[in-house]
């Protein structure tokens, strides 16, 4: 047995400790709760100007911003993204099933306002695929798409504002409902949405946007499929039609894939090398536009292009209110999605280069750039995967670079979105697919996540599958749920474990994992890694009683030897009164079980609490019946390192009703080092004469 380790200070137990340590009485908790209240409520001139560079970050950024060192990267880095985000706004609006100009709308507004009210500096909102493709299955459940329309006709013009006013009224639900979260500062429920979720999601999404646009890129005019096994049934619909295909649609197709693919490759591998990524999408855009146009592909081969495309800036128009009832439920998936996306990818660049993201900030930002452009005709909007990684590569430094991109956008609109006329939508199509490199490249994580954890990659592959065999929606919903029941399960299952004491040091360790640890004699120290609440009690007690031996049958086996004790005192103090002497049989209870017990059973228990993170009063009450169980038996129990919240709830369920305050102690060596001095101390004369 090694040498015991001196403490060169007090033993504390917690209440020693307070009191040495701790701070006075809250006697002033309600004044100084008013001085709180009335320091937040005083209205000042510094107070508004804090505020207001609190909730506008523009305000406290642009006033310091580094006019020499920034504004080149600023600049070159907004004018890359802006020009991306023409074709990537036309392409994503066929996703949204809505008119393309609407996508150049999308484009511009949101990322003007999140310029002003964002904290990422290196965040490029406007339109993202997985949204996109989520708000177009709501707009065809509540106004699908006839396959039979002229393009040119009044009725279809009726029916593209019906489109649009449909997904406007979702980018305004959306917006409100960040705007609630911001002021319920529920910005932390981005958390249940951890990274298994959103890249298994956003992989599994982009099959649904694959699949969706083969019917534009084999010409095929099918009706768009919504809900469960949406994906199965475009892909057979489109596989049934197969004999279909438009050639010309299917060559420029070809055509488009065999140029885009290559160019982005060129791009992500030599991304450290090139200033600016090589523009192939809007270069791509104005070639097919050109080609079609001078061989007059629409009317020649009855290939579909883009249509009219009106010049100049949205009137505003109030969206489709009435059919918030119809929306409700898709749209809170939607929002989740949008912020989930947006602030994972704010906090990425944000932990790479250095500053801090405000995720309630976020809400707001989010929230007003699309409650605002909801008015002005728009889909709804979040940060984008793509355009978000160009925009760090091509050098951006802050929020400004929103504002060259915006302008881009906005000379589209002004002057030359009509040009666009003749734009295939293959085209667009192919777009949307190569935009989609990131997100297919996800799989390269699952080995990695298995060696790391099974259950995070166990995680990835059900939200996987459940989005892509069943739908978006119905997917990340399942995902988010099991998410869920796994940390319930990991809590329910926590382990629990006998320490030992590494020779001549203070340290404790699980014996399982140390086997040069030794168990202190006589004492039983346990640990319990995770919370003790109402769903994992009974597994506690079930741990608990394995590891101390706490049978029910050796609980009333030394019951019953406590009453037979009992009547012996009760017997023996009568014969004594007459005699005039005590029988110092059995003194004393203690006496009694250190007879019946030897050395080496256990006489203490020391629960070490510093991995219980919280106890509910089903936890509370499972502590106080195991300190009766264990009196029974001769065990006393003790406790080290409580968290402040966790002895506060022991405390306040009447625990010391049953059990010795001063038997709760600061560290377990403490404990340890009490228990053995007790033992240490000679026993005292217990004879009693009576005169």
């Amino acid at each position: 047995m090694s040498a015991s380790v001196a403490v060169y200070r007090n033993i504390y137990t917690e209440d020693r400790f307070k009191q040495a340590y701790g701070s006075d009485d809250d006697t002033g908790g309600g004044l100084r709760l008013r001085e709180k209240l009335a320091g937040r409520c005083r209205c000042s001139r510094r107070a508004f100007f804090h505020l207001l560079k609190e909730r506008v970050p523009i305000f406290n950024w642009l006033p310091r911003y580094r006019l020499k060192k920034w504004i080149l990267g600023d600049t070159v880095a907004g004018l890359t993204v802006g020009i991306l985000h023409i074709p990537q706004g036309m392409a994503f609006a066929l996703l949204t099933s809505v008119a393309p100009i609407f996508g150049l709308y999308t484009s511009f507004f949101p990322v003007v306002l999140y310029m002003f009210f964002g904290t990422g500096r290196h965040v490029s909102t406007g339109t993202f695929a997985v949204v996109s493709l989520m708000t177009g299955s709501v707009v065809e459940q509540l106004v699908p798409t006839p396959l039979e329309m002229n393009s040119s006709s009044s009725e279809a013009a009726e029916f593209e504002a019906q489109k649009i006013g449909v997904a406007s009224a979702v980018a305004l639900l959306s917006g409100i409902i960040m705007l609630c979260m911001f002021g319920l500062q529920l910005g932390f429920l981005s958390t249940y949405l951890s990274e298994p979720i959103v890249k298994a999601f956003t992989s599994a999404a982009a099959f649904h946007v694959t699949i969706s646009q083969l019917q534009s890129m084999l010409g095929l005019r099918l009706p768009r499929h919504t809900g469960t096994f949406s994906l199965f049934k475009t892909l057979a619909s489109v596989m049934e039609n197969l004999p279909h295909t438009n050639m010309a649609e299917l060559l420029i197709s070809m055509v488009c894939l065999a140029v885009l693919v290559p160019v982005k490759e060129i791009n992500m591998r030599y991304r450290q090398r090139l200033r600016t990524p090589i523009p192939v999408e809007i270069l791509t855009v104005i070639i097919a536009t050109g080609v079609a146009y001078a061989s007059s592909l629409d009317s020649t081969y009855s290939i579909e292009i883009v249509g009219h495309i009106p010049a100049g800036f949205p009137k505003p128009r109030m969206p489709a209110l009435h059919t918030f009832p119809d929306i409700a439920g898709d749209t809170v998936a939607i929002t989740f999605v949008g912020y989930a996306v947006s602030v994972s990818l704010a906090m990425i660049y944000a932990d790479k280069h250095g500053y801090s993201i405000h995720p309630n900030q976020e809400l707001l930002a989010h929230g007003v750039s699309n409650t605002v452009s909801s008015f002005f005709t728009c889909f709804p909007s979040s940060a984008t995967l793509a355009t978000t990684n160009i925009l760090e590569s091509a050098g951006g430094h802050t929020q400004l670079s929103g504002l060259f991109t915006s302008l881009v956008v906005l000379v589209v609109l002004l002057l030359i979105g009509p040009l666009f006329y003749f734009l295939p939508k293959a085209v667009l199509a192919c777009i949307n697919v190569t935009s989609l490199r990131q997100m297919f490249l996800q799989f390269q994580d699952l080995p990695e996540l298995w060696r790391i954890s099974k259950i995070d990659f166990m995680v990835w592959v059900v939200t996987w599958l459940s989005v892509v065999v069943l739908n978006v929606d119905l997917g990340l919903a399942i995902g988010v749920v099991f998410s869920m029941m796994t940390v319930i399960c990991r809590t329910q299952r926590a382990g629990c474990s006998v320490l030992g004491r590494a020779s001549n040091t203070e340290i404790y360790r699980p014996l399982e994992n140390h086997s040069k640890c030794y168990e202190v004699p006589g004492v039983k120290i346990l640990t319990y890694n995770g919370p003790i609440y109402y769903g994992n009690r009974n597994f506690f007690r079930e741990e608990m009683s394995r590891l101390l031996g706490l049978t029910p049958e050796k609980i009333r086996c030394r019951e019953k030897a406590r009453k037979a004790l009992e009547k012996r005192e009760r017997e023996a103090t009568v014969n004594t009164v007459e005699r005039g002497i005590a029988n110092t049989s059995f003194s004393s209870e203690n006496e009694f079980f250190k007879s019946e017990t030897s050395e080496s059973d256990v006489q203490a228990v020391l629960i070490d609490c510093s991995s219980v993170i919280f106890v509910d009063v089903a936890g509370a009450r499972l502590f106080t019946q195991m300190c009766t169980e264990c009196q029974k038996v001769g065990v006393h129990v003790y406790l080290a390192n409580c968290n402040e919240s966790v002895l506060k709830i022991l405390t306040s369920s009447g625990l010391m009703n049953y059990m010795n305050p001063q038997h709760i102690f600061v560290t377990v060596h403490d404990a340890v080092t009490y228990i053995q001095q007790q033992k240490e101390k000679p026993p005292e004369n217990t004879t009693t004469v009576w005169v």
